[in-house]
């Protein structure tokens, strides 16, 4: 992913108005996070530990999303959970599950999709070895890390394109 920056990742957000855009905290040390080892930018909000957010590019721009964590959700700590995204398998609560508002007419009604991230979202870096899983070298892929990277993309697009769905009607 190319850097971006502060204008930018607020101008992105497609399921939350600019107001809420220009008040949300962006991730610490924004300049020097490993930009050319991410794929989507995710971050946790330091202020508020149920919202994250999620800015992707995406064909010529970037779409942002705003996730939450539903409240009542019962975690175990004993069983493994996956990433639906990047498939990295996790102890506990390593894996959340997030709830992104819908863009347009269909999120002013309140409805949401969801899917299971890891909880840091930083699915990126899981793929490419540069952070492990508390499970790793119990299981390890054999896919080629290019075809990992695709597959991460594949499934954060549909997950997209979920948020996305109905985003143009009134």
């Amino acid at each position: 992913m190319d850097p971006v920056g502060e204008k930018a990742i607020r101008a992105s957000f497609v399921n939350c108005s600019k107001g809420e855009a220009s008040r949300m905290h962006l991730p610490p040390g924004l300049a020097g996070l490993p930009w050319g080892d991410l794929d989507f930018l995710g971050w946790r909000d330091p202020g508020a530990p149920d919202r994250s957010y999620l800015v992707a590019p995406r064909g010529d721009g970037l779409v942002g999303v705003t996730l939450r964590v539903p409240q009542g959700v019962r975690r175990s700590f004993t069983k493994t959970t996956v990433c639906s995204v990047c498939v990295t398998g996790h102890p506990g609560s390593g894996v959340s599950l997030l709830a992104a508002r819908r863009a347009g007419a269909l999120g002013r009604q309140g409805n949401t999709v969801g899917t299971y991230l890891c909880a840091d979202l930083a699915c990126s870096l899981y793929v490419r070895g540069r952070k492990r899983s508390q499970l790793a070298g119990r299981h390890e892929e054999t896919l080629p890390l290019e075809e990992r990277i695709a597959r991460t993309m594949r499934n954060l697009d549909a997950f997209l394109d979920k948020v996305l769905e109905g985003e143009g009607e009134k």
